[in-house]
């Protein structure tokens, strides 16, 4: 993998903007929609936040300052940006995954049996899931430990958006004046703020594979806001 050659403070040419997955959870796994509630890394995913963090070192020698990495509060996050070797970081509550509401902890087709239909994450949103009803439970990993899940009403993708539009205004002045910045959170926030650096449709984000404990890279390429490389 080639390394970034990056202009460093105070330079004129912009940086990149360096967002990283979490590693993998048993709910990754399974498919269950995993937003707010706090589930830990596997062992596997510790390993794959371990090899990632080797990856982005060999693309960014340099490194990223510690004002630059922003993470996720949610221990998956926090986990992988520690395992990843980068233990100096900020949390931010605009990188919380998306909030999905009556469907925290359920597959796809799970939501859909309860629906009484065949329900989309990115065509229906959590809105279309009101017949479901809300409330708390506990669920079981498979390594024996409990975990609280919550099924509110969540977010729309559009809640989702405004809070990457927000979080891309905060970052965007220091990628602008040279900084590389490094976001480490959850795949559905990830590719929405990337549809919002791109100036799309956030649902367009559905058409980006995003893997656990994989980076991609947006910057600037004349003027324009783009994708560099996806998925690494």
């Amino acid at each position: 993998m080639a390394n970034y050659i990056t202009s460093g403070n105070g330079a004129s040419s912009p940086g990149y903007l360096v967002l990283m997955r979490h590693g993998q959870t048993a709910w990754s796994l399974s498919g269950q929609h995993t937003g707010r509630t706090d589930i830990p890394l596997t062992d596997e995913g510790e390993r794959q936040a371990t090899e990632g963090g080797r990856r982005l070192r060999e693309a960014f020698p340099s490194g990223f300052d510690a004002p630059d990495v922003l993470v996720s509060p949610l221990s998956r996050a926090r986990m992988t940006a520690e395992r990843a070797g980068f233990e100096h970081y900020r949390t931010t509550e605009d990188l919380l995954e998306w909030d999905y509401g009556r469907a925290e902890g359920r597959t796809r087709d799970q939501v859909s049996q309860l629906l009484g239909r065949q329900w989309e994450l990115w065509r229906d949103g959590t809105e279309a899931l009101d017949g479901i009803s809300t409330g708390e439970w506990v669920a079981g990993l498979p390594t024996g430990r409990k975990i609280l899940v919550r099924n509110g009403v969540g977010e729309t993708i559009e809640e989702v958006a405004l809070r990457a539009r927000h979080l891309l205004e905060s970052v965007d002045r220091r990628v602008l004046s040279g900084h590389d910045v490094l976001l480490v959170a959850h795949a559905h926030v990830l590719r929405i703020v990337t549809s919002q650096w791109l100036g799309v449709d956030p649902r367009q984000a559905r058409l980006l594979r995003f893997d656990t404990a994989h980076f991609s890279v947006l910057s600037y390429y004349k003027n324009d806001r783009v994708i560099d490389r996806w998925n690494l």
